[in-house]
C-alpha cells in the first residue's frame, strides 16, 4: 500500500511555503501527498499581498473527497485562516478518525503578515487536542499562551509543557527564530521525555517555508511508520540540508525558499 500524507493548508503562489512546500517535502521523502486548500494567497519572496479564504463548506467537501477514497496515514495542518475553517477541519478530523495529526499553528507569515483572523486563536487552541504533535515556533507558542517570547531553552521547555496541557500528544517547539550558533528545537512528550534537536545555524536569508517544511517532514516520517522521535530527527536533518542548499537556488528578490530537492537536483 502506498504511503499517503495529507496537507490541510493555504496555498503560496510563489511555491515556497504552504501546500506547495508540503507536497514538495512529501515527494522528497518518498510519500504520496494529497491536499485540502484552506486559503489562497497572493505572495512572493517579498511578502503577502492578498488572501482569499476558502469557504468552510468547500474545505469540508475537500476533506470528504480525500478521506472517503484515500487511506491517509498522517495529516499535516498549516494555515487555516479563520474560525469557520478551523471548525470544519476539526469536524472532518473527528468524522474520519484522522491519524498522526501534525498541527503547525500558523499565525504569521515569515514576512510578518497575519495569516490568522482576529478571534480565531480560541478555536485554534481547541484544535490542539486533536494533534499527535504541535509544532509552534517561538512566536506562535507565545501567541497561543499569551506569554512573552521564550528567551532560552529552559523557557521553551516551560512553554511546551503549558501547550501540552491544552491536549496535544507532544510539542515540538522550534528555536529557529532564536539566537546563538545553533538552531535548537525541543520535542517534549506528555510522558515528560525531552528530545533536543540541534543543528548549526546557517547564514542565509533564504528560509521561506522552513516551518511548513519541518512539520510536513514529520508527517512524512509518521506516514512511513516511524516513531515520533525518529520522524522528528529525520525531519530536522532534511530541513537543515534544505536550508544549507537554499542559496543554490535563485528564486525572487526577497526571502527565498529552501531547496527541497537538494539531494536530487
Amino acid at each position: 500500500m502506498t504511503a499517503i500524507a495529507l496537507t490541510i493548508a493555504g496555498s503560496d503562489s510563489s511555491g515556497g511555503a504552504g501546500i506547495e512546500a508540503d507536497l514538495k517535502t512529501f515527494s522528497a521523502l518518498g510519500v504520496y501527498g494529497a491536499s485540502v486548500t484552506t486559503a489562497l494567497t497572493a505572495q512572493n519572496t517579498k511578502g503577502v499581498f492578498a488572501i482569499h479564504q476558502v469557504p468552510a463548506d468547500f474545505i469540508a467537501a475537500q476533506i470528504d473527497a480525500v478521506f472517503s477514497d484515500l487511506d491517509v496515514s498522517a495529516v499535516k495542518i498549516g494555515m487555516l485562516g479563520d474560525t469557520p475553517a478551523i471548525d470544519a477541519v476539526a469536524v472532518g478530523l473527528s468524522s474520519y478518525g484522522a491519524r498522526n495529526v501534525v498541527l503547525d499553528p500558523v499565525v504569521l507569515a515569515s514576512s510578518g503578515a497575519s495569516l490568522l483572523r482576529p478571534g480565531a486563536i480560541v478555536a485554534l487552541r481547541k484544535l490542539i487536542g486533536k494533534a499527535r504533535v504541535l509544532t509552534p515556533n517561538l512566536a506562535e507558542a507565545a501567541v497561543l499562551l499569551n506569554l512573552p517570547l521564550a528567551c532560552d531553552e529552559t523557557v521553551m521547555q516551560v512553554q511546551a509543557q503549558k501547550l501540552l496541557a491544552l491536549g496535544a500528544g507532544a510539542v515540538l517547539i522550534k528555536g529557529g527564530h532564536g539566537g546563538g550558533a545553533e538552531s535548537v528545537d525541543l520535542l517534549i512528550e506528555a510522558s515528560g521525555e525531552v528530545l533536543r534537536l540541534a543543528a548549526p545555524r546557517i547564514a542565509t536569508a533564504n528560509t521561506h517555508g522552513t516551518g511548513c517544511t519541518l512539520s510536513s517532514a514529520i508527517a512524512a516520517g509518521l506516514t512511513k511508520g516511524l516513531p515520533l522521535h525518529a520522524a522528528a530527527r529525520e525531519a530536522k536533518a532534511y530541513v537543515s540540508a534544505a536550508i544549507a542548499a537554499a542559496d543554490r537556488l535563485g528564486i525572487g528578490g526577497g526571502r527565498g525558499p529552501l531547496h527541497h530537492f537538494q539531494a536530487w537536483w
